[in-house]
């Protein structure tokens, strides 16, 4: 059994999965001219970092994935793009320092929801800051039910909470802002450098130090998936997805007048009851409602997208049969 360890054009690298003694040694494979590869079931696909794969002869054929983690690529024509395969706790890095994007990590947890994946948010920098238990509780509060550590990769302080609450995790996923210390915790999950490390700007904010998504081996038999910066992210995600990671506005939702209530204007809305009472933030609120939005308007476009295929699919058929029909290959009726 091989793992996709990095996607470049036209080629792609696989490294064995196996026993974590054996050597690294790799090998690529060459992708179609769509850069997709056959899969040992389905329809080929585009292959992911973290992909398993099988060789067959001088063939590499993709086995189904167990999760996907994807973004919605730029421009009003894109498709989602899937960021690792295979992965079984997305861990999402933000900083102490600069002060954390609360609405950042609301972005991250769902995407990681979606991915089907366990979310585990990790804050950054401890060494730097003096209300880590501060933050620590925002983040808990923002994200119901999942883990939060912060560590000093730095210092090696919460690192060994790090490793319980990886638990029987087989492979990660890293993902978060530049400068964040992603690739700094790379090196010390790993135990040596692997992953270059950069300076902070002036402003605060984070340089890029990692340019793509490569597979990596980690003590234990554990794989890790580093990506770059995300600066923005396009949500791509489900309304249960969102709902996970808004836990406690759908518990608040339940005892609403109406079944239907949008908690905006109705009357014995409970959700914003709780927010006049200030047992829920008003902005926690207006992050539900805004990935609601969007999450919506994804799923539109994936309609749309689907549609189009369809249609195209139908039009080559249809040209097909013609071709077919004037060679004297198919025979009307």
């Amino acid at each position: 059994m091989w793992r996709v360890s990095r996607v470049d054009k036209g080629v792609v690298r696989l490294v064995p999965d196996g026993d974590v003694d054996a050597p690294d040694d790799g090998t690529t494979v060459a992708t179609a001219r769509d850069g997709t590869l056959p899969m040992t079931v389905g329809d080929p696909v585009v292959p992911a970092v973290g992909d398993r794969v099988v060789l067959d002869g001088d063939r590499a054929l993709v086995m189904p994935r167990t999760s996907e983690l994807v973004r919605d690529t730029v421009g009003k024509t894109s498709l989602v793009q899937v960021i690792a395969a295979n992965v079984d706790v997305v861990v999402v890095v933000e900083h102490l320092e600069p002060e954390p994007a609360l609405g950042r990590l609301e972005r991250m947890v769902t995407i990681a929801w979606r991915a089907d994946a366990t979310p585990l948010i990790v804050l950054t920098k401890s060494d730097l800051v003096d209300d880590t238990d501060h933050w620590v509780a925002q983040a808990r509060a923002v994200a119901p039910g999942v883990d939060v550590v912060a560590v000093s990769a730095t210092t090696g302080e919460g690192l060994d909470a790090l490793h319980a609450a990886l638990g029987e995790a087989r492979t990660l996923v890293l993902v978060g802002p530049s400068g964040a210390g992603k690739s700094t915790l790379v090196n010390a999950l790993a135990g040596h450098e692997v992953m270059r490390t950069g300076d902070v700007r002036g402003d605060g904010r984070g340089m890029h130090t990692t340019t793509h998504r490569e597979l990596v081996r980690l003590p234990g038999g554990r794989w890790l998936i580093d990506t770059p910066g995300v600066r923005s992210v396009g949500l791509v995600a489900t309304e249960e997805s969102v709902a996970a990671t808004f836990a406690d506005v759908e518990e608040l939702a339940q005892s609403c007048r109406f079944r239907d209530c949008t908690h905006t204007t109705e009357p014995g809305c409970a959700v914003v009851a709780a927010v006049e009472a200030g047992e829920l933030p008003e902005r926690r609120l207006e992050s539900w409602h805004t990935l609601r939005r969007e999450a919506a308007r994804q799923a539109m476009r994936a309609d749309a997208r689907l549609a189009a295929a369809r249609t195209r699919q139908a039009k080559t058929f249809s040209r097909t049969v013609r071709a077919m029909k004037a060679a004297g290959q198919i025979h009307s009726r």
